[in-house]
């Protein structure tokens, strides 16, 4: 058997106006607006260019250790020398980069594409693509390092690119200054 639930009486009604006595409607609060958030700050990259200086006076490797003969450079036909010179010292500011480690070379190659055309509509001038330096490729040489090199000397938004310094990855890696 259910028991219904008891119905208001006009007489409780009467108790409960007297108990509460006068109301008055609340005006509509307005929501507090939303802070505005700040703006990103790349606070790695800061600390990164803040250590260049002290890490360009380091000498923590054998220059013997270097593979010479095995660095890129490239310096598209009417930009001044001086342009490829301080790509070479690091003068310039690494804004992005892309790592091709573990892919085959069609997928490199579609990667260095994307990465590249990403970097062109953002504005960035300034990028690293690490190759690798093939190690464990077999007798043909290293697959990546050949294909980014071709690459990138094919591409007319590229004013030029070279290995990167030693402690951005030397032979390994390239630094690419894309047009502006």
């Amino acid at each position: 058997m259910k028991r219904r639930a008891p119905s208001v009486q006009d007489d409780d009604i009467r108790l409960f106006r007297e108990a509460i006595g006068d109301v008055r409607p609340m005006e509509p609060v307005e929501s507090v607006p939303e802070r505005p958030r700040p703006a990103p700050h790349p606070f790695m990259r800061d600390a990164d260019e803040a250590a260049v200086p002290a890490d360009s006076l380091l000498f923590d490797y054998d220059p013997a250790d270097l593979e010479v003969g095995e660095e890129l450079a490239y310096l598209r036909d009417g930009y001044p020398p001086k342009v490829l010179r301080q790509l070479k010292r690091g003068q310039f500011s690494i804004q992005a980069e892309v790592d091709l480690h573990q892919m085959n070379a069609a997928a490199a190659q579609m990667t260095i594409a994307e990465f590249l055309a990403e970097c062109r509509h953002d504005g960035l001038r300034c990028v690293r693509i690490i190759h690798g330096k093939g190690l464990r490729s077999k007798a043909g040489g290293p697959v990546l390092k050949g294909l980014t090199d071709k690459l990138l000397r094919r591409r007319d938004d590229v004013v030029a690119f070279a290995s990167a310094r030693p402690m951005q990855g030397g032979t390994g890696a390239v630094v690419v200054l894309l047009k502006g």
